[in-house]
């Protein structure tokens, strides 16, 4: 199972491009609304999560995903729920993955120590101990990292990808007629 966490102030794009390429890869994937179930993006949309926080039950975890935006990204960090399901998800070597400001989470845990990462420009600095990546999307180890909105696709591909295989990332790419 994967996990997208949303809390108020995401960026709709960051969250919503990779649940969208996980569910065409046929792979379970479930929001869990941090701040309620109905979850209000940076730009003011409100998305209604498949699960609360509180229904959240960290079992059979194959990738834990962080939208940034603002607050949305300090809205997580705060939680000590999703703390927990960052830690949980490491311990267990599954996916963690994270874009544009949400890196800076896994950063300040110390958890891209000695890691290829990237974030939104200025983010770089809370990425403690990361090699800052030229790339808009790095994967190293079991971490993804992703620069932002534009490349959210992208992310989401890398994540498919992982989780799968390249020829699936692929035939997703293809059919949604991504450069």
């Amino acid at each position: 199972m994967v996990f997208l966490f949303l809390a108020d102030g995401f960026e709709i794009i960051e969250a919503l491009a990779p649940v969208d390429m996980l569910r065409r890869a046929k792979l379970d994937v479930k929001t869990v609304g941090v701040t309620g179930k109905t979850v209000k993006s940076s730009c003011g949309v409100e998305v209604i999560a498949d699960i609360t926080i509180d229904e959240f039950v960290y079992d059979h975890v194959d990738a834990v995903i962080l939208p940034g935006g603002m607050p949305g990204t300090l809205n997580l960090e705060n939680n000590e729920i999703v703390q927990s399901a960052v830690d949980k998800a490491v311990r267990d070597n599954a996916l963690v993955c994270a874009i544009c400001a949400a890196p800076s989470i896994l950063g300040h845990k110390g958890l891209l120590n000695g890691k290829n990462a990237i974030a939104f420009p200025g983010f770089e600095k809370d990425l403690l101990g990361a090699e800052i990546s030229a790339e808009h999307v790095v994967a190293d180890g079991n971490f993804i990292t992703a620069k932002g909105a534009g490349v959210a696709t992208e992310f989401g591909l890398k994540i498919v990808e992982m989780l799968t295989d390249r020829e699936t990332a692929d035939n997703i790419k293809d059919t949604i007629q991504c450069r």
